[in-house]
C-alpha cells in the first residue's frame, strides 16, 4: 500500500515564523493560491480537526470524503504558540525549552515524546485498517510535526526528528511493504509553488 503523508499549506502564522501548533489557524492567502490541485483524487482523505489541514485537503483533493483524525493532530505548544523564537529570546522557559532540544513540556502544551506517541499511535492505527481492508493508497493530509514524528518512527533511516521536515504543501510517498517493522520512503511529494517551511 502507497501512503502520501501531507504537510498543510501556509498560514499567517507559518509566514511570520510564529508557533501555531494547536492554534486553529487558516491557510494564509499566499498559502491558498500556492496549492495545486493533485491530478487524481482519492475516494477519501485523513486529516486533522485543524482547518489548516481540511482547507488544504479541499483544495489538493476537491472530491474526497474528509475524515478527521484528532490523534494526527500538530503539537501543542502551550504558552509558545502565536509568539515568534525573536519574541521569545529572553523568556527563560522558551531558552530551557530549546536548550533541551525542544523535548521537554512547553509550559500549558505536550512534550515531544508524549506527541510522538499520540500521533504514531493515531497512524498505526490508520495503516493497520487501511492494510486489513485491503486499500491500495491512504492519503493524509496533517502537519510538519506528524511527519517528523512518523518518519522518525518508522523512517527506516538514521535520520533525526527535523531531518524529516518539509516544507509547507509538501509530503513524503511511502511503501508499507515492510509494515510495520518500517516504512519504505519512495520520495518527496510537492503540491505547492514557492512554499517555505
Amino acid at each position: 500500500m502507497k501512503i502520501r503523508l501531507i504537510r498543510h499549506g501556509l498560514t499567517w502564522q507559518g509566514e511570520q515564523k510564529k508557533y501555531q501548533g494547536a492554534l486553529d489557524t487558516p491557510l494564509s492567502d499566499n498559502g491558498r493560491k500556492q496549492l495545486k490541485r493533485a491530478e487524481k483524487d482519492p475516494e477519501e482523505v485523513y486529516v486533522t480537526p485543524l482547518v489548516r489541514t481540511q482547507e488544504t485537503a479541499r483544495i489538493l483533493f476537491p472530491s474526497a470524503m474528509q475524515i478527521t483524525v484528532d490523534g494526527l493532530r500538530e503539537m501543542n505548544f502551550g504558552a509558545f504558540e502565536g509568539r515568534s523564537w525573536q519574541e521569545m529570546e529572553q523568556d527563560a522557559a522558551y531558552r530551557e525549552w530549546v536548550e533541551g532540544n525542544c523535548e521537554g513540556k512547553c509550559p500549558g502544551g505536550e512534550d515531544k515524546p508524549a506527541f510522538s506517541r499520540r500521533v504514531c499511535r493515531a497512524f498505526e492505527t490508520l495503516v493497520d485498517t487501511a492494510i486489513k481492508e485491503g486499500k491500495e493508497e491512504l492519503v493524509i493530509v496533517a502537519h510538519g510535526g506528524t511527519q517528523m514524528a512518523v518518519l522518525e518512527r518508522w523512517g527506516g533511516s538514521q535520520k533525526a526528528y527535523y531531518e524529516w521536515q518539509t516544507p509547507c504543501g509538501s509530503g513524503w510517498l511511502l511503501d508499507t511493504e515492510h509494515w510495520p517493522e518500517s516504512l519504505q520512503v519512495i520520495g518527496e511529494l510537492t503540491y505547492s509553488e514557492g512554499s517555505a517551511k
